[in-house]
C-alpha cells in the first residue's frame, strides 16, 4: 500500500530529466542554507530571551547591574 523502492527510482529519475542536476544542485544548496539561517535565528531568539529573563529575575531579587550601580551613585 505504500510507496515501494521502484517508483521512488522512476520518480527520482523523472526529476532529474526534467529539472537536470545543476538545478537541483542549487536547490538543495538553498535550501540547506535556509535551514542553517533558521537555526540560527532560533538559537540566537533563545539566547536573547534568556538573557532578558535572567536581568529580569535580578532585578525581582534585589540585585543590579554594574551600569546600574553607576547611575545610582550620581543621584
Amino acid at each position: 500500500m505504500g510507496i515501494s523502492i521502484w517508483q521512488l527510482l522512476i520518480l527520482l529519475a523523472v526529476v532529474v530529466l526534467v529539472f537536470g542536476t545543476r538545478k537541483l544542485r542549487n536547490v538543495g544548496g538553498d535550501l540547506g542554507g535556509a535551514i542553517k539561517s533558521f537555526k540560527q535565528a532560533v538559537k540566537e531568539e533563545s539566547d536573547s530571551k534568556t538573557q532578558v529573563e535572567d536581568k529580569s529575575s535580578r532585578v525581582i531579587d534585589g540585585e543590579s547591574s554594574p551600569a546600574e550601580n553607576k547611575d545610582n551613585s550620581k543621584v
